[in-house]
């Protein structure tokens, strides 16, 4: 259920500014990329043409069905498997690891992150935009507390006061650059911190 519900929801949040993030994103991307939790595949018409293909990782049937339909009217070409976070393809093979609102809702934040960092090759780059925890206490403090009660259950197990910046540094990613900013996806939806950057794997 909640698959569907998101996807409603992500289609009104690229009308609301996403897709320009989502651009902003992928700029420049260059070679063999993977995305981990493509979702329904919002991603796939930003890739520039730089990019040789796209090797596209989403573990929940409906969002990945959804994603194969629009990798046929993608621009560069573009493979959607069925997988996991946390259980990549073989090691150095990627030019760059894509991450796109997948980072808060993955079991284990460590575990995927050093996964995309065992696939992407040394000198590749990590892509993300993710929704963050807050620097605000009280703000925190109230994603804290929606965390360890009802949001996981009943937004696909999101989580929204993850330190993901913390997270892709301690997974061994150098941040080269990270913009912060609100955003809200949709009326009524409250505006959550956002980061957007690139880190490079040493």
């Amino acid at each position: 259920m909640f698959a569907r519900v998101y996807t409603r929801v992500a289609e009104i949040s690229e009308r609301r500014g996403a897709a320009g993030h989502r651009r902003k994103l992928l700029a420049g991307l260059r070679g063999r990329v993977i995305e981990v939790g493509a979702g329904s595949g919002a991603n796939f018409r930003h890739y520039p043409a730089s990019v040789a293909e796209v090797l596209a990782v989403e573990p929940e049937p409906y969002l990945r069905e959804r994603a194969q339909h629009a990798a046929k009217d993608a621009t560069v070409t573009v493979s959607v498997a069925r997988g996991d976070a946390d259980g990549l393809p073989d090691g150095e093979s990627f030019d760059a690891g894509v991450v796109a609102l997948v980072l808060c809702t993955v079991p284990d934040q460590d575990a995927a992150l050093a996964e995309l960092y065992r696939v992407i090759r040394p000198g590749g780059e990590l892509r993300f935009y993710e929704h963050v925890r807050s620097h605000s206490t009280w703000e925190a403090r109230f994603q804290r507390l929606a965390d360890a009660t009802l949001w996981p259950r009943l937004a696909g197990g999101c989580h929204l006061a993850r330190d993901t910046t913390a997270a892709i540094e301690r997974a061994g990613f150098r941040i080269e650059v990270c913009e912060r900013f609100s955003y809200s996806p949709a009326p009524l939806l409250p505006a959550d911190p956002h980061i957007l950057g690139i880190a490079c794997r040493p």
